[in-house]
């Protein structure tokens, strides 16, 4: 019990529970604590944008070689697509045949079209390919820092990455320097996450007192068709990819347990981004495939979102009664396939990443994103937790293509190996493939 309560999975756990009681009970106060929730998730996002700098960098520059760079990014970017592309289909499948919106005789005239404003102003520059490429190139490269938006912080630590890659022993000090600045960063998430049960504690108890005990059970029939489908993603779908790598999908759900339940009260990936790449480090990936395929796939990979992007914007054609023909769904999944990239360093991204793709299908009424802003948030936990394990599968099936995990010790990683746990702040494992950052936070 004692290890329970010591651990950072027990109080998060904790403050989950508390912060359920807190807004069933106070409402207002439990309303009242939402800044708790905001200021946590500002913080990660204060040193997300350097962290996803540093370690794409330092990938780029531990793999010395530009032919492995590419064979590993080539080798990344077609298991995303493939992936994604699946969740689009198996959201669209499961919305054509669980039918959540039919019966719902939505009158787009009585709904409020001034709580999307905001939303759909972002959607204006993703209507188009032109403009979608034009959005991911920054105007400076410290413009990409201050705005957040991490596939333009990713653009650039590509090319800051391969030309350091290419100076080599020139480039030296600049490439130490980039690697002690991500051991601060670093340290500074592990500052930030110690904060994460009162990250939960806001969140959880906001999101209770405004919407209700019930809202956790009742979320309609929606939310509970896109939960089943990403679990049916996790464990089945991922479940055969791990086993085809030699790896079991539970076990590694097992190890990651920590990360998730932060994510699980958050919302939110971005703060276990550091210790979920030490994690995999630990597991016996080398850093530089880690590196690479982590931060690439926060931008690159959302499979949780890629879900909801079809669910949803079939669920509003069910509940406007907008006829959908097999085209239509063809038209769905392929602009979803282009609008979907990115989606992580935009405000409110699901729902201005919605508005973007609605609007490339006329048919569709964008006004009915206002009968999904209720959920967004119970939704956003299932979206972020699915985008997680997938991105950490992603990456143990491309160190399994390249050969660049230890096997054995990963087995045991994941066996929980009394001499493999991992813990916090741990040294620098004995048994690692060149893992010079693969300590633990």
């Amino acid at each position: 019990m004692s290890r329970f309560l010591n651990s950072l999975f027990g109080r998060v756990m904790i403050a989950l529970v508390i912060g359920i009681v807190v807004g069933a009970l106070f409402p207002q106060f439990g309303q009242s604590l939402r800044p708790l929730g905001d200021g946590f998730l500002k913080l990660i996002k204060m040193v997300i944008g350097p962290i996803v700098f540093c370690v794409v960098v330092s990938g780029m520059a531990s793999a010395g070689d530009l032919k492995k760079v590419g064979r590993v990014g080539l080798k990344a970017v077609i298991y995303f697509e493939i992936m994604t592309t699946l969740a689009l289909v198996i959201g669209a499948i499961l919305a054509w045949v669980t039918r959540p919106g039919v019966g719902m005789n939505i009158d787009l005239h009585t709904l409020n079209a001034a709580s999307l404003s905001t939303y759909t102003e972002h959607a204006k520059s993703l209507k188009d390919t032109a403009g979608f490429l034009l959005k991911i190139i920054p105007d400076t490269a410290v413009d990409a820092f201050a705005k957040g938006d991490i596939l333009q912080v990713l653009v650039f630590a590509i090319l800051f990455g391969a030309a350091l890659s290419m100076l080599g022993e020139k480039a030296q000090r600049v490439t130490v320097f980039i690697d002690e600045l991500s051991n601060v960063f670093f340290r500074i998430m592990a500052f930030i996450i110690k904060l994460a049960p009162l990250g939960v504690l806001g969140a959880i108890a906001f999101t209770t007192g405004q919407y209700g005990v019930a809202s956790l059970k009742q979320l309609g029939l929606l939310v509970i068709v896109f939960y089943a489908s990403c679990f049916l993603f996790v464990f089945v779908v991922l479940g055969v990819v791990m086993r085809l790598a030699g790896f079991s999908i539970f076990k590694l759900v097992r190890y990651l347990r920590e990360e998730l339940s932060i994510v699980l009260g958050t919302a939110s990936s971005d703060a276990v981004l550091p210790q979920i790449m030490r994690k995999l480090e630990w597991m016996g990936v080398k850093d530089s495939t880690v590196g690479l395929v982590i931060p690439t796939g926060y931008s690159f990979n959302l499979d949780g979102f890629s879900i909801y992007l079809t669910l949803a914007v079939i669920f509003i054609a069910q509940a406007t009664n907008t006829p959908l023909s097999l085209h239509d769904l063809i038209v769905v999944v392929l602009v979803s396939l282009v609008t979907s990239k990115g989606a992580h360093g935009i405000p409110g991204s699901a729902i201005v990443i919605l508005a973007a793709t609605l609007s490339a299908i006329p048919a569709i009424p964008v006004l009915g994103l206002v009968l999904i802003l209720p959920v967004d948030w119970f939704v956003g936990i299932a979206r972020a937790l699915t985008n997680l394990i997938g991105n950490c599968v992603a990456t143990v099936v491309v160190a399994v293509w390249e050969k660049d995990i230890d096997r054995a010790r990963a087995k045991r990683v994941l066996d929980q190996d009394a001499e493999y746990r991992f813990v916090p702040a741990a040294p620098e494992p004995a048994h690692g493939h060149g893992h010079e950052n693969a300590h633990a936070l």
